[in-house]
């Protein structure tokens, strides 16, 4: 007889206990175990949550090499079934070889459950019968537990789920993610209930009121915003390092349809614009995705939403300032450009509507389609096309988590017929749908990709753009981690090819999130290991550090409502000179619309308790001593970049975190 040595490991996640019986089954190269139950030896406390138990298993002769094991849990005397998550399982064979069983799943059915062994093999690598067919079937049931859905023709599938208990228990929220989540929902809601503010359908009358909505969250930044948020100095700023910092870019030619005039606009440094044009001094931001757009009516009223033309200038003292805003796409004499030498309330009101415009492009373009939707997306060909074995799941499954159950909840909650969108903004309802799919159809792989988009907007000299210091950093990090991990796997190009699973993640993602369509530049396939170490960085950078830079920073940004309002009342001013405080104040949101505006964007920028910073690998997918090195090495890469954002942060007046590492979670979680 031989003794196999097993480690059994149960997850540290609330109710992954279980005190059912447990049985298990060792198969190799040579021969398997019998189907035999690890006896409790310590009673309750065998598969309690965070415990590891030590068990024997002995066979009449070695099963050669191990390729997997079958685990099964029984009801036993009849007691209460319930759920177990097994983390890991360790066995150490007669031969002294270690053999580790990567598993993270719930299991709370009777049946048999295969786990391959660790080391990552590719589908070409995996030549043992019983690992074929473990491969296949592993992927046959995935495909029925992961199906695609179309929510709106036009815009990127999505996981098919009536609701979040009918996901896989392993994608869905922790029990702390789920409380924390909807306590946070519930209590700030409650206390603007409790003032009143959540049913008045009355304008503001003075814009000191707004402040009894605010005083209820505050953050250092949020506090910033209330203070400055008049000055141009601070709404150029946002083009650079607020929540959208990917509209700007560098103009060298006026467009057409936005007739600035040498007279009648005013630059810093006493220059002439054609001149800053040539020296690449001026900037344009577009929001062509919203013209011709009917608002969705709130409160049963009518609102207005512009697709303004902005034009910025880098001043000598390297600021970036607001020289002309034109608030329609198409000139007219009913359509002014505001300069900011116009009259205080003139020019105050156009760029209150470009911030309006700027919170439809944000949630819409630049945080939903770009950052959730595309991780979902994903995240959904991942789990469908690629086993656990495979290198790829084992990279890449970290940058999943929570991301299925949040945007089944975005679409519940944000977006539905009920949801704060169509409730609330001027760009709900059917304006939703058509601001996604006109961004869905111009949206490029190179704008995907932080270096490539950043040269292609001109945008990479643009002085205290701490978007773009950090994100390069940081795309870099995850670049040279990714080259080093599928480096390892992948010695050629002939490789990559013919590797079936990893061209049908990528096929899968074109398809169904890209819609087919070709002018987008993403690839339908990867034939290089150079393009497939960037597909993946764009891939986890998307759902990591894009999204952090893109979401973090709602609230201190949103949270003054005048700011970021998610609404407007009145049309913008045809003609110079007719504006007041009271003309703005009649034009902003209702009472009601600005706590509702105010409770989401602190519960989307609300950090929890079991965030996973980038780079922090709880779950032990890689056992081989070579990426296990590589993740190591990525995780001091990171602690250098955080430490030296910290530095730097500390001699800002507004510091830039969101590109922090630490700050960065995995994954699309909020």
């Amino acid at each position: 007889m031989v003794d196999y040595s097993v480690t059994v490991h149960t997850g540290y996640l609330a109710g992954g206990s279980t005190i059912n019986k447990i049985n298990i089954k060792l198969v190799g190269t040579d021969g398997e175990s019998d189907h035999e139950w690890l006896k409790p030896w310590k009673g309750a406390l065998t598969f309690l949550r965070g415990q590891s138990s030590h068990f024997n298993v002995s066979c009449p002769t070695s099963l050669g090499k191990l390729l997997l094991i079958e685990l099964d849990k029984q009801n036993l005397l009849k007691v209460t079934e319930d759920a177990w998550f097994a983390s890991k399982v360790e066995v150490k064979s007669p031969e002294g070889d270690t053999y580790n069983f990567p598993i993270y799943r719930w299991i709370s059915d009777n049946e048999v459950h295969q786990f391959r062994e660790g080391t990552a093999l590719r589908v070409f690598d995996d030549t043992h019968h019983l690992g074929r067919f473990s491969r296949q079937q592993e992927l046959k049931q995935r495909e029925e537990d992961y199906r695609w859905h179309v929510y709106a023709e036009g815009i990127p599938h999505c996981i098919k789920t009536e609701d979040p208990l009918s996901l896989p228990r392993e994608v869905r929220f922790s029990f702390t993610k789920k409380t924390e989540f909807d306590f946070t929902a519930s209590a700030g809601m409650a206390a603007l209930g409790l003032k009143g503010l959540t049913d008045s359908v009355e304008p503001w009358t003075r814009i000191d009121d707004i402040g009894q909505v605010f005083l209820l969250r505050r953050t250092p930044i949020s506090e910033y915003t209330q203070e400055h948020w008049k000055e141009d100095a601070f709404f150029g700023y946002q083009y650079l390092n607020g929540v959208n910092p990917i509209m700007i870019q560098r103009c060298k030619v006026l467009p057409g349809n936005f007739p600035v005039t040498e007279d009648k606009i005013f630059l810093h440094g006493h220059c002439k614009l054609t001149d800053e044009m040539q020296k690449g001094n001026i900037y344009l931001c577009d929001y062509k995705h919203l013209d011709g757009l009917e608002a969705n009516p709130v409160n049963g009223k009518k609102q207005y939403l512009m697709a303004p033309l902005v034009l910025l200038q880098k001043t000598p003292d390297d600021k970036l300032m607001p020289i002309a805003i034109q608030l329609k796409q198409n000139p007219a004499d009913d359509n002014p450009i505001f300069y900011p030498t116009d009259s205080e309330y003139d020019w105050l009101m156009a760029k209150i509507f470009v911030r309006s415009a700027d919170f439809s492009e944000h949630q819409l373009n630049v945080h939903l389609l770009r950052t959730h939707l595309l991780a979902e997306v994903f995240a959904v060909s991942l789990l469908r096309n690629v086993p656990m074995i495979h290198p790829l799941y084992k990279l890449l499954i970290p940058h999943t988590r929570y991301t299925l159950q949040i945007n089944y909840l975005a679409r519940l909650r944000l977006i539905s017929e009920s949801g704060f969108f169509t409730q609330f903004a001027a760009s709900g309802g059917e304006a939703l749908v058509t601001i996604l799919k006109r961004s869905l159809s111009e949206i490029t792989y190179t704008s995907l990709c932080m270096p490539d988009d950043i040269a292609e907007r001109g945008v990479e000299d643009v002085p205290n753009y701490y978007y773009r210091d950090d994100g390069l950093k940081l795309w870099d990090a995850v670049y040279k981690f990714v080259e080093g991990i599928l480096g390892h796997y992948y010695k050629s190009d002939a490789e990559v090819q013919q590797d079936t699973e990893l061209q049908k993640w990528t096929s899968d993602i074109f398809e169904h999130g890209f819609l087919s369509q070709p002018n987008t530049g993403i690839p339908q396939s990867l034939t290089t290991v150079p393009e497939m170490v960037k597909f993946v960085t764009m891939a986890i950078f998307t759902g990591s550090g894009q999204h952090s830079a893109v979401n973090t920073g709602q609230y201190d940004y949103g949270g003054w409502m005048p700011n970021t309002p998610v609404s407007l009342q009145l049309p913008p001013p045809t003609t110079k000179g007719t504006t007041s405080e009271a003309t703005m104040l009649q034009t902003l949101p209702d009472v009601n619309t600005t706590a509702q505006g105010m409770a989401v964007m602190w519960l989307l920028s609300k950090q929890s308790s079991d965030f996973v910073p980038l780079g922090q690998y709880p779950e032990e997918h890689f056992s081989e001593e070579v990426p296990c090195k590589m993740i190591q090495n990525f995780q001091g890469e990171l602690e250098v970049l955080s430490a030296a954002i910290k530095v730097r942060n500390k001699g800002l007046e507004v510091p830039y975190k969101y590109m922090d590492p630490k700050e960065v979670e995995n994954s699309v979680t909020i």
